[in-house]
């Protein structure tokens, strides 16, 4: 039987306003693949410039190892460590 907190939707509360955020392991994905983007459109621009040739190489490496985080986070979403109830009548 699926765990139905898993999906459970996170609300932050913003003044008046409400967040919610569903579906938090695909999120967290989504805002990964971002920021790698960013880092190396970044590094690509970078390297345009001799003297930001190093920062380059640091943006390219953050970059490439945020796309370890990618399939890590699509593990997490799928496994989930839960405590079993000792019997019938915690459930």
């Amino acid at each position: 039987m699926a765990n139905p907190r898993v999906d459970d939707p996170l609300t932050l509360h913003l003044g008046h306003e409400e967040l919610v955020i569903r579906r938090r392991y695909e999120t967290l994905s989504i805002i990964n693949d971002f920021l790698i983007a960013i880092w190396f459109l970044l590094g690509s621009i970078f390297f345009l410039y001799p003297s930001l040739e190093k920062p380059a190489v640091w943006l390219f490496i953050i970059g490439s190892f945020q796309f370890m985080i990618r399939p890590t986070l699509r593990l997490i979403s799928h496994v989930h460590l839960q405590r079993m109830p000792e019997n019938s009548w915690e459930r």
